[in-house]
Order: structure tokens, then sequence, then C-alpha cells
């Protein structure tokens, strides 16, 4: 088994055909053909069913191993140029969408003063999202809501961010006195995360006590995407105090509610597998912006520096 082999399998599932496989690693279609066949002939089974283009039950579990072992080998080049006090290579990173906003901006800026030859590829997603991406090889880091449920995961918490209820300034409840009571969440139809989720877990489990019952009206898996519903008129919701923009800073407020407990973030890691250089560079860097920043956002929170 050779390395271009799996270069080729995972290529072809990365961007969907033969032909784009062979764009992307500046070979010819054949020859990408001929490694995938190589392949399968050596391990015995049929990794592509050919009439859908879609990978057999085998193929999943040879391009996720795949991954792994591509993702060892940039690691163990990056980890030599380490030697040489030189911080190379490329590092994927996941970022929840409201998160993004602010941190990677701040993750950019002291890259590439301290780290000038790494380079960064982000993604932005919910952690249901991001969390397989990590877990299967496809990212290197992420920063997720927590908890995580999967045992594949290893997290550190970064900060906490209060939680807030985001409702138009002409809304009648911005005239109340803060923080305004528990209660006043079941007599609002919210914009919901989907069930099932960690930050709709911690909504219900926040009211549930109280016998409150959040009535949505509509559930949707994608913190930014519902504040952007919010932002353009479709519904009150329960969101991260970071999700509010400046641009809406004057048409959208937010009003503190007792008993909503506050959203935590962290950077995962997989629990198996040593991290790259790079990506210990970059984990460094990540948790000094958040603990060394004179101006984080309003209301977040950074965890305490255990370093």
């Amino acid at each position: 088994m050779e390395l271009r082999h799996l270069q080729a399998l995972v290529a072809i599932t990365d961007h969907g055909t033969f032909s784009a496989a062979a764009d992307h690693l500046g070979t010819v279609q054949s020859n990408v053909s001929a490694h995938v066949a190589r392949l399968e002939r050596e391990l015995g089974v049929p990794l592509i069913d050919r009439a859908t283009g879609h990978l057999t039950e085998e193929g999943h579990v040879v391009v996720a191993r795949g991954r792994r072992v591509l993702a060892e080998l940039d690691a163990l080049v990056a980890d030599v140029a380490a030697c040489r006090d030189e911080v190379t290579g490329t590092v994927r990173v996941g970022v929840i969408g409201t998160t993004g906003r602010w941190l990677v901006p701040e993750l950019l800026a002291v890259v590439g003063h301290r780290h000038p030859n790494l380079r960064l590829v982000v993604v932005e997603g919910t952690t249901t999202g991001l969390e397989p991406q990590l877990a299967n090889g496809q990212l290197d880091l992420a920063v997720l809501n927590l908890p995580l449920p999967s045992r594949d995961l290893v997290a550190t918490q970064l900060f906490t961010e209060d939680l807030v209820l985001v409702v138009p300034v002409d809304h009648p409840l911005t005239s109340r006195s803060l923080p305004l009571p528990l209660g006043i969440l079941s007599e609002l139809p919210l914009l919901l995360p989907l069930p099932g989720t960690t930050f709709r877990d911690e909504l219900d489990a926040a009211v549930r006590p109280a016998g409150i019952t959040l009535s949505p009206v509509a559930e949707i898996d994608g913190l930014r995407l519902i504040a952007s519903l919010t932002f353009e008129g479709h519904g009150p919701a329960v969101l991260p105090a970071t999700a509010i923009p400046a641009s809406m800073r004057d048409r959208f407020r937010p009003l503190a509610v007792e008993g909503l407990p506050p959203r935590r973030v962290g950077v995962a890691l997989r629990s198996r597998g040593l991290p790259s250089a790079p990506t210990r560079a970059l984990l460094e860097l990540l948790q000094s912006v958040v603990q060394d920043a004179d101006d984080l956002p309003a209301g977040l929170h950074a965890a305490v520096d255990r370093r």
C-alpha cells in the first residue's frame, strides 16, 4: 500500500469525482483510477461504487483511517521543521460562527506576527457539524460549545459567555427592569436551537425546574443563522452576548434574564494521537488570545488560566 493510493481515495471523497481529484492532485484521471484500483485489489474489496460514485461501507472505513495516516505524515514534516525553531505548515481549525466573528481576526493577527509561516484553514460551522470533522481528521482542532458528548475528543474551556434575550429596541420588554424573570421566556415565541444540540439542552435544563416550556417559532441548527433571522424580524431569541454585531446594536437590545446559565466554549482536539507542532503552536496562541486580551467582547469571561 502506498501513500498516493490513499491520497487518491481521499481526494475523490473530498472533491466528488475522479477528474476533480486528479486536478487537485496535479495528475491525470487515469492515474487516480489506477491508484484506487490498486488499493481495492490489495484490500480485496470495492471502495467506490462505480454506478453511483459513492464510497462503499469499506470505503468509508479506509477514508477515515487514511485521513489520519496522511495527517500524521503532515505532522511529521511539521514537527521536524519545529526542531529548527521554525513553525511551518497548515492547521485546519473549526470555529462556531458567533465566536468566529470576533476570535478569527484576533487569531489571524497574532499568528501573522508570531508564526508567519503558519497557514490557517478556518472552517465555520455549528458544534454538531464541526465535531465529526474533528473526530475523523478533517480538522486539527476546533472551538466548540461545551460539553462535548464524543469520547473521541478532549476539550479545554476557553471562556464563558453570557446568554441574553435579544429583541428589537422598541420591544415592550426593553422598558422593564433587568434582569427579567425567567418566566418571561414562556410568554414569547422564540427562535430556538434544534432539540438535542448542546445549546438547546442547556436552555431546556435551565427552564425545566421552573415548570417553563419554551415555545418555538422555528427550530434551527446554528446560532449565527438564528441571530440573522432575529435581525430580519422573524422573532426574538436567546443568544450569546457576542451574537449581536456592532452594526446591529442601535436596532436590537440584549436583555439579561435571571437564571440563564452562561454558554461554555472550549477548544477541542482528538483524544488519540499527538497534535503536530503547528497545531500545538496554534493552541497556545488561541489560549493566549483569550487570556491576555484587554478588551474581550462584552459578556465574555476568560476561563481561569491554569498555565
